[in-house]
């Protein structure tokens, strides 16, 4: 079905394409041209589906919203659906609820998102609640409800201000030790899903959903395309499929859990089951019952509690503190691009040389006392030594720039 509108011939047209059969008509002017169709539309979906007529200017907002989350049910993740659920049975609605949607303005959406601020709720929470309802109120506007979108683009309403960084808390290396060694001697079943989760940086979600054939055991990677968010099995996060290399340490103790498995299942007269970190039942594990044992784990440690998801932030800053590409820890990680892992990581990276380089344009003092500008013997000799101590530490910028300078000099 298809209600078009198009200028032509000095006029303005409306084209219809239902059912196979297609009409137009010459109206004239756009505005009774757009009235037309905004009822040719309602009358051919209401024949679709065998709706009564309804005025569409006295659906309020909840009305609406219980509607639209029927549909995105069907189409969007759980994690999503978790997301929206929360933004507007909490701020939204009881805020704008009431309101009918043909009535909303800008200013109102202005006020919720000043309202959600004087909650004191963070920037990106206020942002998520605002994405939230400028994506139903789009649909709104398809829905010919709305002339146009008041909540879209609230940027000036969403600035940071004082608001901190969200901060990371990974583990050390003496810390990751002390874990896996405590998990090994008091909690053996439970010591090769925290290797995992150290040696690999996989999100909480796709721990759990790893199964038994996506380890490419020849190749030493696994592959991971699944993630269970609240118990729900959906895919990894930006539906991104992904291969994650294993550690020597990890294959030889998934080996051995995988043989462990087995022989466990047999007894019980089962098959082994096809998840890694299986339930006594195998079934996947329960998030909630990760994240005690999780704390027991740390507990029994005697490590400050933290969630299992800086497993994943302490596989990263460790990675990069030992020397390791960034864009090769992007890739193990999931992110989109390289830019992602250095914003979120940038303060782990090594330094490169332990001493300034900018004290390299003071190497020959006399020189720059005596001329406004380096001699080109200055600068060649500034050079060099800039070479000696990049070599030293085996950084590899880009001299280009400073030979172009000593030939204009």
């Amino acid at each position: 079905m298809g209600v078009k509108l198009r200028f032509r011939r000095g006029a303005w047209w409306i084209f219809i394409d239902h059912r196979g059969q297609r009409r137009s008509k010459r109206i004239g002017d756009k505005q009774t041209a757009e009235r037309l169709a905004k009822e040719i539309r309602e009358r051919l979906v209401r024949s679709d589906f065998q709706l009564p007529a309804t005025d569409a200017s006295s659906i309020t907002l909840t009305k609406y919203c219980e509607d639209w989350m029927r549909q995105a049910k069907l189409n969007l993740k759980a994690s999503t659906i978790r997301f929206y659920d929360g933004a507007l049975e909490q701020h939204i609605l009881p805020a704008l609820g009431s309101r009918l949607v043909s009535n909303l303005k800008r200013s109102d959406c202005r006020d919720l998102v000043m309202t959600c601020r004087a909650k004191g709720l963070k920037v990106k929470t206020v942002q998520g609640i605002a994405r939230t309802l400028s994506t139903i109120l789009s649909q709104a506007v398809e829905d010919e409800l709305l002339p146009a979108n008041p909540a879209l683009r609230p940027g000036r309403y969403l600035r940071s201000a004082d608001d901190p960084e969200p901060a990371i808390d990974p583990f050390t290396a003496d810390e990751v030790e002390l874990l896996l060694s405590t998990a090994r001697t008091k909690f053996p079943d439970w010591y090769p899903w925290l290797l995992c989760g150290f040696r690999t940086g996989m999100r909480a979600g796709e721990l759990l959903g790893l199964q038994w054939g996506d380890i490419n055991w020849r190749a030493g990677f696994v592959v991971v395309q699944r993630n269970i968010v609240q118990g729900q099995l959906t895919t990894p996060k930006n539906h991104q499929r992904r291969r994650v290399q294993l550690s020597r340490q990890l294959q030889i103790v998934l080996r051995w859990w995988r043989r462990h498995e087995r022989a466990a299942s047999l007894k019980k007269g089962r098959s082994l089951p096809e998840w890694v970190l299986a339930s006594v039942t195998g079934t996947a594990l329960d998030e909630s019952n990760v994240r005690k044992a999780f704390n027991r784990v740390l507990d029994a440690a005697e490590v400050d509690r933290r969630g299992p998801h800086q497993m994943r932030h302490t596989f990263a800053s460790l990675m990069l503190a030992a020397g390791a590409p960034i864009t090769y820890v992007s890739q193990q990680l999931g992110h989109k691009d390289a830019a992602i892992t250095l914003r979120v990581y940038a303060h782990w990276l090594p330094t490169g040389a332990d001493e300034k380089l900018v004290n390299l344009l003071d190497a020959h003092p006399s020189a720059s006392q005596t001329h406004p500008t380096m001699s080109a013997d200055g600068a060649q000799n500034a050079l060099s030594a800039l070479n000696g101590v990049v070599s030293r530490e085996g950084i590899e910028p880009s001299t280009r720039r400073l030979r172009v300078c000593c030939s204009a000099n």
